[in-house]
């Protein structure tokens, strides 16, 4: 994965061969692929590495959230699967965002392949502040997110997802080598979908998102390929 080319493709289906005709149609114009849990549920570990084969970098964002002893054992079977980036939910706490940093280390030495990068889900981005307050979360939005950002730095992890609207606050608050993955990104053309807090690719870029997530504005396209190369000329 290299900084010039930040989009994560994300692949939303349960099918193994058409999430592979996917990736062979942009796996030239994206970074890597992301499989999420519905892809993950319906095929397994058995699915990712049959993604694993197309040698695309693989974010495997299945967002962990249990107690800690069941996140690292999460950890230990999935880690050492061609994935570059996995997800967890900062708001299990700290212990188990450490046992899950510790997890990725151990599969990192016993495998010899390199640990991939752990990352904390932050708040989703279909949610906004009512749907926080209904949780009982009352806090503005915002410092939430920038409080669940130092507990995941705190815990040696490599980043967090964030929505585009908190990547300057946590750009300036966790620092240059904080790594934030950006869901919500949408070309001016595109609908938002289910996501309430949205941004254009170049603007959530300019900001210093290091990783950009876009779907199905990619996937649901007549040409995935071509979709995706103007999105990357939008950024160069």
């Amino acid at each position: 994965m290299t900084k010039h080319n930040p989009i994560i493709c994300a692949l939303d289906t349960t099918d193994v061969e058409e999430a592979r005709a996917l990736t062979a149609s942009v796996r030239n114009q994206v970074g890597a692929i992301k499989l999420g849990l519905e892809f993950f549920t319906a095929n397994g570990s058995a699915g990712v590495r049959k993604l694993a084969s197309e040698n695309m970098p693989i974010f495997l964002d299945l967002k962990f959230h249990d107690i800690p002893n069941t996140v690292a054992s999460a950890i230990r079977a999935t880690a050492g699967i061609n994935t570059f980036m996995m997800t967890v939910h900062t708001s299990g706490g700290r212990a188990m965002l450490q046992a899950a940093i510790d997890a990725s280390m151990e599969v990192a030495e016993q495998t010899g392949k390199e640990r991939p990068l752990i990352i904390g889900v932050t708040v989703l981005t279909s949610m906004d502040q009512t749907d926080l307050h209904i949780t009982g979360i009352n806090s503005d939005l915002h410092d939430h997110v920038r409080r669940l950002a130092d507990l995941a730095q705190s815990c040696r992890l490599d980043g967090v997802v964030c929505s585009p609207y908190e990547i300057s606050l946590l750009r300036q608050h966790c620092g240059e080598d904080f790594k934030l993955i950006v869901p919500g990104i949408r070309p001016p053309e595109s609908a938002a979908d289910d996501q309430k807090r949205v941004m254009t690719p170049a603007e959530a870029l300019s900001r210093g998102a290091d990783y950009l997530v876009i779907g199905r504005p990619i996937t649901l396209s007549d040409n995935p390929g071509k979709t995706a190369e103007a999105i990357c000329a939008t950024l160069a």
